[in-house]
């Protein structure tokens, strides 16, 4: 037992929470509280990241007559995550090359450098998630 607990935090990248006793307190925590230290170097980056939840809905209009509509509209992504990157996901998800799609927010459209913690502080902070933003597909023809 002892040796899958052991694997089981070498696994992860943690130590083991240990209960300091009373005189091995130097380096620990003075109220004597079980603690762990956590090794970055060996951590997933974005393991342990903010998340923002958002919802794409396509935008409508009357001359549009596409199909192109997500099944799954609610998607749950990193802080770090930029419109670009989004953008790359809805075009492989609905089938269409990426000039074709744009990303809106209140019928404006998001420059692609802009990551998802800008917009949302930026424009959705003190609002419930999850943050509302549309996507139109534009005419091919074009």
């Amino acid at each position: 037992e002892e040796k899958r607990i052991r694997e089981f935090y070498q696994s992860r990248g943690l130590d083991r929470v240990t209960q300091p006793s009373s005189d091995d307190t130097v380096g620990g925590d003075p109220m004597g509280l079980p603690y762990s230290t956590f090794d970055h170097s060996r951590a997933h980056y974005f393991r342990y990241d903010e998340h923002v939840s958002l919802c794409l809905e396509k935008q409508s209009s009357s001359k549009d007559k596409s199909k192109a509509v997500l099944q799954h509209k609610y998607v749950r992504c990193s802080v770090r995550a930029q419109i670009r990157h989004l953008r790359r996901v809805l075009c492989h998800r609905l089938g269409l090359p990426p000039q074709h799609v744009q990303i809106l927010f209140n019928n404006e459209p998001l420059p692609d450098h802009m990551t998802m913690k800008q917009l949302w502080l930026s424009r959705w902070f003190g609002k419930p998630a999850p943050l509302l933003l549309h996507y139109s597909i534009k005419d091919k023809r074009r």
